[in-house]
């Protein structure tokens, strides 16, 4: 990429925003199964979002970060949308690298 510093990072965020967006829209995939396919899921950008605010020296609190990320109360999103994992989705979590580090 030959853009300046200003272009790359618009071009990023609104690559972020549409990543988010895809998300939201597919509440059908559940963050183990993210986490199992890709070793991030949405509590990770959520944290990653928290971290980036934190270097900054920008109030973003933990659930601010996921009601961003979920565009809705964290809480109002598992409610909705989280399943219980399988059995075979939370021992591959576990033998995953993913599961082998802390996460969340």
């Amino acid at each position: 990429m030959n853009f300046d510093e200003k272009t790359q990072t618009e071009l990023e965020a609104a690559a972020f925003r549409r990543l988010l967006s895809h998300l939201r829209e597919r509440a059908d995939v559940q963050n183990i199964d993210l986490m199992n396919l890709s070793g991030f899921c949405r509590n990770c950008l959520s944290n990653w979002m928290k971290d980036a605010a934190d270097e900054r020296g920008l109030a973003l609190s933990r659930d601010e970060a996921r009601e961003h990320v979920y565009g809705m109360p964290y809480e109002d999103w598992k409610a909705k949308n989280q399943r219980e994992a399988s059995a075979e989705q939370v021992a591959a979590f576990a033998k995953s690298p993913a599961g082998q580090n802390k996460h969340g």
